[in-house]
């Protein structure tokens, strides 16, 4: 029988199938189903600074008037508190419930609130903490190099407050993807997960009025990631690397496996066919193995990755020719 232990940010996983952060993981009833259907590790979703003070904002909106200020000082502390300590309480109640690893997720825009979030975060209990960055930059002035520090910064403050692992999750948008891992894992970072899925515009063009485009990922969007899955592992020896965006079957998995991911995390998968998905998809890596005569993920992980393959630049390729493409 084959073995689908793994290991990810030095926590023991059951199997490599992680439930990335999302509107599924917010209530111990809801990952309860994730956990029956075989879950390696649940990340929790994301305590957002940026939601949070959207809260405040809106409870100050409606004391407006008030003549004290310190009342709407302690409506503002008591809002921020009452959502973390939610959050926190989130933490403790799966540890105890769950004995799989449960990471949280943050995302911030203030320096000193990632340090305040994380040390509360391992006081509740967490195994790990998935740090959920992404800044938009519209500064005509500014230089990648400035907006990648940031990155490094955070990352290296939180690592070194913290003694739980830390990844931080990524988004596609940088000059050199290569480059940026390897100076994360030098700042502290266990683990990286690629991709994020961000928030996207739309335009309406009948109201002419914004809204977001497709939130779910479709099964085509996980070449970007299965490409710089496999470059990043064959290329850096000392960061974890979970696969997400547009994994959706038992056979994206085994592909992202064999191009180095120590885990790959599902999301959209479970929103279209429910949390009974994971099970299928442990059954078809299983089944696999099996048949490959693989006992162990060990075994065959990486074995497609940059490093490993007889010719690497066909990750490298990004135009199309005739002898790459089965499209003329």
């Amino acid at each position: 029988m084959a073995n689908l232990e793994t290991k990810y940010l030095g926590l023991t996983l059951k199997n490599p199938i992680v439930v990335s952060s999302c509107g599924l993981t917010n209530s111990t009833s809801s990952i309860q189903k994730l956990v029956k259907a075989g879950a390696g590790a649940i990340v929790l979703k994301s305590l957002f600074e940026e939601q949070i003070n959207h809260d405040i904002n809106n409870t100050l909106y409606k004391a407006e008037g008030s003549d004290y200020p310190e009342a709407l000082d302690l409506i503002r502390n008591y809002t921020r508190d009452n959502s973390v300590n939610e959050y926190l309480t989130l933490i403790q109640e799966s540890k105890k419930a769950f004995d799989i690893p449960i990471i949280a997720s943050i995302n911030c825009y203030s320096s000193d609130e990632w340090i305040s979030f994380a040390k509360d975060i391992e006081a509740a209990g967490a195994d790990a903490i998935e740090l959920n960055i992404f800044m938009v930059n519209t500064d005509k002035n500014g230089t990648s190099e400035k907006s990648e520090d940031t990155y490094y910064q955070i990352v290296n403050k939180v690592s070194q407050t913290v003694k739980i692992p830390v990844s931080i999750k990524l988004g596609l948008y940088f000059t050199n993807l290569v480059s940026t891992i390897n100076k994360l894992s030098v700042s502290g970072a266990k683990g990286v997960v690629l991709f994020n899925r961000f928030y996207e515009p739309d335009i309406n063009i009948n109201k002419l009025s914004l809204n977001a485009s497709e939130v779910l990922s479709s099964p085509s969007d996980m070449s970007r990631t299965l490409r710089w899955v496999a470059i990043t592992s064959g290329k850096i020896n000392n960061i974890d690397f979970a696969a997400s965006t547009g994994i959706h079957t038992g056979e994206a998995v085994i592909k992202q496996l064999l191009a180095g991911a120590n885990v790959v995390q599902v999301c959209s998968a479970i929103y279209k066919n429910g949390p009974s998905i994971l099970s299928t998809m442990l059954t078809e890596l299983e089944a696999w193995m099996t048949e490959k005569e693989y006992t162990t993920i060990g075994e065959f992980r990486g074995k497609m990755n940059y490093k490993q393959i007889e010719n690497p630049s066909i990750y490298e390729r990004s135009q199309f020719m005739k002898y790459f493409s089965s499209y003329e």
